[in-house]
């Protein structure tokens, strides 16, 4: 079905024919601070647009204004449920620029603060999933689920959602005595948790029904609409940033990527239940793995004056929702010149989720959303 939004839209709500309604930004069922403005025929959706501009903005422009150490608790918050890829790749682009190899030990640190903000952010989105289809137990089962990985983080960081343990040059500082084992507990419990959701959720026929052939994306798609992460692979593209450019320590790692072939909202779902899996498993490589001894972090100059040599670089890691990417440009100041964020978001949550919408219900537009892991703060970044 095509858009039929035009300039005489008014006269067609005139003609009673169809209905313009607004969803957002505070409605239960929009992941985030965005609005829909949805153009209704009875109950199908002729036309879906997105509108942003509800939240904090500027990240990237204030970020030229503040020396390199001051912007870390701007990049945390452009991605709530998963700030630490932020961390991890504002501090990357820096070492990039100016020649920093961080420790080995480090290295490994990294990865598992990544995987353990993957987690939590992951199994969050199961829940949204299936809270958006009126299944709320998952919903509660999830976000208490995710309070027990929060208490790993305020053990390991000190903090429970905006983290800032990796910086410039490495990590803060080792783990707490014990933080091993507990972690090891908290991903048994992870197991238990994703077995109740698979016979709650995967099996239950109200949300096959509704979820099964919804938002279906072509795998011809994935390229124009420059869609990434488990969206991209549930449509039967087998691309991981971990896997096909690794960084850090995934080379090391042993794994399989995770891929689809339905690509509807089921399909999407179900291939993030087993990412969860995947991340249960790569977190216990880790653990075995990571080098018990060694520096977590390397000597930088004073970073209340540190002067970036000039150049420019892009580094990418692959977040929860897809490819995260940071472009940095220093002009050799103590300030960067220019950060650019790419966030899967802006892609997913706006013209994919306007072409999906059309010809849906309305009551089965959240469901859509949640499942292309819409995060605003990455649009307004």
């Amino acid at each position: 079905m095509e858009p039929i939004w035009n300039d005489k839209s008014d006269l067609d709500l005139k003609s009673g024919k169809y209905v313009k309604i607004w969803q957002g930004p505070q409605h239960p069922g929009v992941t985030g601070n965005m609005s829909l403005e949805i153009l209704l025929e009875g109950d199908e959706i002729m036309e879906c647009k997105t509108h942003v501009g509800y939240l904090h903005r500027g990240f990237e422009k204030l970020m030229e204004r503040r020396k390199y150490i001051k912007c870390f608790p701007i990049v945390c918050r452009i991605c709530v449920p998963e700030p630490d890829t932020n961390e991890y790749l504002f501090s990357a682009a820096v070492e990039d620029l100016a020649g920093i190899e961080i420790p080995e030990r480090a290295k490994w640190l990294r990865a598992m603060n990544l995987e353990m903000a993957r987690l939590g952010s992951t199994i969050m989105g199961l829940g949204g999933q299936a809270g958006a289809f009126g299944l709320g137990t998952v919903g509660q089962w999830s976000v208490a689920h995710r309070d027990l990985i929060l208490d790993l983080f305020e053990e390991l960081t000190g903090a429970r959602i905006y983290h800032m343990y990796m910086l410039p040059g490495g990590v803060r500082h080792e783990p707490p005595a014990g933080f091993e084992d507990r972690l090891e507990k908290i991903l048994v419990k992870t197991e238990k948790i994703i077995y109740d959701i698979d016979k709650v959720m995967f099996n239950n026929y109200v949300f096959k029904s509704r979820a099964v052939g919804l938002g279906v994306i072509p795998k011809e798609w994935i390229k124009p609409f420059g869609i990434t992460g488990t969206t991209a692979r549930a449509s039967g593209v087998k691309y991981d940033i971990r896997k096909d450019d690794p960084y850090l320590i995934y080379d090391q790692l042993d794994f399989e990527v995770n891929v689809g072939s339905a690509g509807d909202v089921y399909g999407r779902t179900e291939l993030r239940k087993r990412e969860v899996l995947l991340s249960v498993d790569l977190l216990r490589q880790i653990l075995k793995k990571m080098p018990r001894t060694g520096s977590v972090r390397t000597r930088i100059p004073d970073i209340l004056h540190w002067k970036i040599p000039a150049g420019e670089t892009y580094v990418k890691a692959e977040s929860g929702r897809g490819e995260y990417g940071y472009y940095m440009v220093s002009d050799g100041s103590e300030y960067p010149r220019r950060v650019h964020v790419r966030g899967a978001s802006y892609t997913h949550a706006m013209a994919l989720l306007e072409k999906l919408s059309v010809g849906i219900t309305n009551a089965d537009v959240f469901g859509l959303m949640v499942s292309l892991q819409t995060c605003p703060p990455e649009i307004e970044r």
